[in-house]
């Protein structure tokens, strides 16, 4: 198959063609409370042995999407994996989801874990929301690696909020959604090696959505965390930071792909021009999700960082 080539959902294996020891990690849950959310019942993965290491995952996806990294990374580190405020396995309160209330969930999510200043990996969405969580809260974590994150507002995400201001637009997204989940969580994660894809993964990540409060929470996530307005002003925080000779607040390595339809790698770039202090590495063969479809190579990469 050529690279980012979507099979027929048709086709689909019910099992994933490399198998992985997800199942088996130790499932948790533990209630974190903020002022912006209330209390969230939230569901985690643990798994490994060593100091401790969060796990932030991305949008439309759960602690599943780290399926094939935690083994690798768990030689070395505990890893928690949480399904984030809305997503998974998780509480899904109507409440905004703004980028500053998820950030408050992520501080309280460590201090309840008891693992606060512990070293942080975050894809997409993950990466950006741990970046602002960062430059709010620098003792939160000893280091960050960011992969393959947003961080400024390409058109795309400009005209996804211009739709969803459209009257009508949230109960149409939730149609979307719910003519056929499975479906819609299949055409919406694209990898470099789509061959990785099966129906457990597209059940792990449709079931969030097909009840009404989860399609709810994922469309203030594509309308609140994800906000232009927002990542205008977090890049402009990032520039002026860079412009006055300031470092980012904790060690930070930038890892992103050569080729993704997702977050082009002109973003990378820009973060990597913003960013003169970090560390950036540019990955081939591998997409969005590097930790899913490269992970091994990924992991060379992301342990000697980790690790300080």
């Amino acid at each position: 198959m050529k690279p980012f080539q979507q099979r027929p959902f048709s086709s689909l294996p019910d099992r994933p063609r490399i198998p992985h020891p997800w199942f088996e990690t130790t499932a948790r849950e533990i209630v974190v409370t903020t002022s912006g959310f209330g209390a969230v019942r939230t569901h985690l993965r643990v798994s490994g042995e060593g100091p401790p290491l969060l796990l932030v995952h991305g949008l439309m996806t759960t602690s599943y999407s780290w399926r094939y990294a935690m083994p690798l990374l768990g030689e070395h580190f505990t890893c928690y994996a949480p399904d984030l405020v809305g997503s998974g396995r998780s509480d899904q309160p109507d409440a905004p989801y703004t980028p500053a209330n998820q950030v408050a969930y992520l501080d309280a999510l460590v201090t309840e874990l008891g693992i606060r200043g512990c070293p942080v990996l975050g894809n997409s969405m993950g990466g950006y929301l741990c970046m602002r969580w960062a430059l709010a809260h620098p003792d939160a974590m000893s280091r960050l690696l960011n992969l393959h994150s947003p961080g400024i507002p390409i058109p795309r995400i400009w005209a996804l909020k211009a739709a969803l201001s459209l009257p009508g637009s949230f109960r149409l997204l939730r149609w979307l959604i719910h003519r056929d989940p499975l479906r819609w969580a299949h055409s919406n994660v694209h990898y470099y090696d789509e061959s990785l894809k099966s129906l457990e993964e597209a059940r792990e990540y449709a079931t969030p959505l097909e009840t009404a409060e989860g399609a709810r929470a994922f469309g203030r996530i594509l309308y609140e965390t994800m906000d232009p307005s927002e990542l205008w002003s977090f890049a402009a925080q990032l520039k002026s930071r860079r412009d006055d000779g300031l470092d980012f607040p904790v060690p930070l390595q930038l890892v992103y792909a050569e080729e993704d339809p997702m977050v082009p790698p002109a973003v990378g770039r820009a973060m990597e021009a913003m960013l003169p202090g970090s560390s950036t590495v540019w990955m081939t063969e591998a997409s969005h999700f590097a930790h899913v479809d490269a992970s091994e190579r990924f992991a060379e990469i992301a342990l000697p960082f980790l690790l300080g």
